[in-house]
């Protein structure tokens, strides 16, 4: 696996991530998608879209506002407890995450569960040092609210305060009634959502993988009490699947159930499925069993009904929730660092190489007219009648080994040039990223090789 550092370069060199804000000098923790990046993470989207609510068990889709009545985040619990533990250095002035501190120290401690008067004393007691001044002169720990506040219309004052959602799913939780009443559908069904999410986190870094501004796909399962533990397992390994079937290497992921003791409040399951990051492994999605503690809240508060008339037993309840909710970015690069390499070639050259699934692959061709003069015709006429359906990309610059090498790099499947047989007989060469191999294909059938090969 290639460094965190490598990866910034070759993101930024390529056009799939540029720093926010650049030529001002940046914004700490902002990133801005180039081509690459955009086309990439739409894909990620898709693909989620596809297996999590097209192929997905009774399951509808919401696009709900990123800024929510303030009720709303008083009835879930963010507005007191949405909080991380702040820890701060009196001689460098500089502010962490104290339980991040913790396993910076000790990878093998477990302060998910810890108090903040644990995880104060455990700094204290170990003597961990401040990363910039090197002292352990800490002051206590206090919690840290991490949602972004703002204020809706013309006066700047509490009753017009509102808040940028940390997450999608209270979104859905709100709309349950709206969506069961006008899709008429039946317990168990979920709701999926694609959307914008911002959390004020305390030490966001390594690259994309905390960022305060994100990109969420979160999918609320509702099911009837005392069903959610075998839904939750059954997801699990729907998730587990998915990543798979878009070619994670097993190698590097990781299952890891939350012990009691760390489990949300409103939780009485939950797993992460871990990635193994250049740093270690790391979080990549996140499933838990919320019971139906979000929907109650709303009830509770807002004073609506939102318990469900089982058609069939007659039987009305609050249904529970299983929730899968991963991060667009964070998936991103973990296809990146996933399949990212310099592999040695016969000879003594290397090339680099993105091996990525097709369906994900920013260009799923590239067009290449071997001559620009005698070729290029044909190939724009090629490219474009492709373009109808997928994204490809054309390219003439410079010869053809240093466009195959250009391709390769990001990630592109399929190279097909067009050469003087293609004049002759309608055929053109298609060249497989991967093994490099060369086949002739009628250009008729280019359209389909192409879908085929998106399947997953």
């Amino acid at each position: 696996m290639v460094t965190l550092e490598y990866l910034v370069q070759y993101a930024k060199q390529t056009g799939f991530i540029f720093q926010g804000s650049e030529i001002y000098g940046g914004l700490a923790n902002t990133w801005d998608y180039g081509p690459l990046g955009t086309n990439l993470k739409k894909n990620i989207k898709e693909a989620w879209l596809k297996k999590f609510l097209r192929q997905g068990p009774n399951i509808v889709g919401l696009d709900s506002s990123i800024l929510l009545n303030p009720l709303v985040w008083q009835a879930s619990g963010h507005l007191s407890g949405f909080s991380d533990p702040l820890i701060e250095n009196k001689t460098s002035n500089q502010r962490y995450r104290a339980d991040k501190l913790i396993l910076e120290h000790d990878p093998n401690a477990k302060p998910d569960g810890w108090t903040l008067e644990q995880m104060y004393q455990y700094i204290i007691d170990n003597k961990i040092k401040d990363p910039v001044s090197g002292t352990t002169d800490w002051l206590p720990i206090r919690k840290f609210n991490m949602m972004f506040k703002t204020f809706q219309g013309v006066v700047e004052d509490t009753a017009n305060e509102v808040y940028l959602r940390p997450e999608t799913a209270q979104g859905i939780f709100i709309n349950f009634k709206n969506i069961q009443r006008t899709t008429r559908k039946k317990v168990p069904f979920g709701v999926a959502q694609v959307g914008k999410s911002f959390r004020n986190e305390i030490t966001p870094g390594n690259f994309i993988f905390r960022t305060r501004e994100f990109e969420q796909m979160e999918l609320e399962f509702f099911c009837k009490p005392g069903t959610e533990i075998e839904w939750f397992n059954w997801w699990l390994e729907y998730m587990k699947q998915f990543l798979l079937n878009l070619g994670i290497k097993e190698e590097n992921l990781k299952f890891e159930p939350h012990a009691k003791e760390a489990l949300s409040h409103y939780s009485n399951a939950t797993t992460d499925i871990e990635f193994k990051y250049p740093w270690g492994f790391d979080e990549l999605w996140g499933l838990a069993s919320r019971t139906s503690f979000d929907l109650t809240q709303h009830q509770n508060l807002s004073k609506e009904d939102m318990t469900y008339l089982d058609p069939e037993t007659n039987e009305r309840y609050i249904p529970y929730v299983v929730e899968p909710a991963v991060g667009v970015e964070r998936l991103a690069l973990v296809f990146l660092l996933n399949g990212l390499e310099e592999q040695e070639l016969p000879g003594g050259d290397s090339r680099q190489l993105l091996r990525i699934h097709p369906a994900l692959a920013p260009y799923k061709a590239a067009i290449l007219p071997l001559m620009k003069k005698d070729h290029g015709a044909k190939a724009d006429e090629i490219y474009k009648k492709l373009a109808e359906n997928f994204d490809v990309v054309y390219d003439e610059t410079q010869n053809i080994g240093k466009r195959y090498r250009r391709q390769d790099a990001i990630g592109t499947p399929f190279c097909i040039t067009v050469d003087h047989q293609t004049m002759e007989d309608n055929t053109v060469t298609v060249r497989f990223r991967d093994t490099m191999e060369q086949i002739r294909m009628d250009v008729d059938k280019l359209e389909s090789f192409i879908r085929e090969s998106l399947k997953f």
